[in-house]
């Protein structure tokens, strides 16, 4: 095998980066694992069966230290590291409740979902929704980088993009879910439906630290296919936003959008001379 050399400046400078704290980032498996481990607790009975009240408070508190440790290499503070893990896992509760008022919302408007449990354990979109609302507590607290690698993971095995900065309401449906982009600064009210393709994004040259993504008022559709941009814009609530529309500016209260194409059919002339053959 070829030995590749390495820039010996390179190195130096990777070092430096390193000792300087440039590069200052929790462990992305053990990130990964933190997620999955606290999801699974949540909503996944342990094989074969169910912890007691006692274990599962062994299990929690372990949870506890595991993200107290990757708080601490975001923020190289011991003290606000154990802040930040006691403050979330005080949310914890309230968390939990609104996640199953999303399975709830998911369970009543997808017709083909036949129980919670189904949903929490078999629906991309309901696992998408749970890492947000808990990645959204870190950022909450301002933990950098850690609440992207969560999302980023579910991103990852959902193909559901939702920043841990967005501000989502109570009975959030997400049906299919494949393609969603939901940005950082983009504010959703409650009973909001999304389906699947829908990318509610930013402006081209937008400026950081500015509302840069859209608003989304109470009992909004919006189906599949559909891009929103632009901090500024606000859709009306109870509005139903058809598929394939491109907005870049606000809609009213109670407004129907959709997207009108033309479609000439024609008929299959060989066919239909040859339908009395199927008959």
């Amino acid at each position: 095998m070829k030995e590749i050399a390495i820039n010996e400046s390179f190195l130096q400078k990777l070092h430096d980066h390193k000792k300087n704290g440039l590069v200052n980032f929790p462990d992305k498996e053990l990130a990964e694992e933190f997620i999955t481990q606290l999801f699974n607790l949540l909503f996944i009975p342990s094989v074969g069966k169910q912890s007691s009240v006692k274990e599962l408070g062994k299990e929690f508190e372990s949870l506890k230290s595991h993200l107290s440790s990757l708080v601490y290499d975001v923020l190289q503070d011991g003290e606000k590291a154990q802040q930040v893990s006691s403050g979330f896992f005080g949310r914890l509760p309230e968390i939990y409740d609104m996640l199953l008022k999303d399975g709830e919302a998911i369970l009543k408007f997808d017709p083909a979902a036949k129980s919670l449990q189904e949903v929490i354990v078999a629906y991309p979109g309901f696992y998408a929704i749970a890492v947000y609302r808990l990645s959204h507590e870190l950022w909450e607290q301002e933990v950098n980088v850690l609440p992207r690698l969560f999302t980023e993971y579910a991103h990852s095995k959902t193909g559901i993009d939702i920043h841990p900065g967005a501000r989502i309401g109570e009975y959030f449906f997400i049906d299919h879910g494949t393609g969603i982009v939901i940005g950082e600064t983009t504010v959703i009210g409650n009973n909001v439906k999304i389906y699947q393709g829908v990318t509610i994004g930013a402006l081209s040259g937008s400026i950081p630290g500015t509302k840069r993504h859209p608003t989304i008022e109470d009992n909004v559709i919006i189906y599949s296919g559909t891009t929103i941009v632009g901090g500024e814009t606000v859709i009306g609530h109870d509005s139903i936003i058809g598929g394939n529309v491109w907005l870049t500016y606000s809609i009213p209260p109670s407004s129907v959008v959709y997207h009108q194409s033309e479609l000439d059919a024609k008929e299959n002339f060989s066919f239909a001379q040859s339908a009395d053959y199927f008959i």
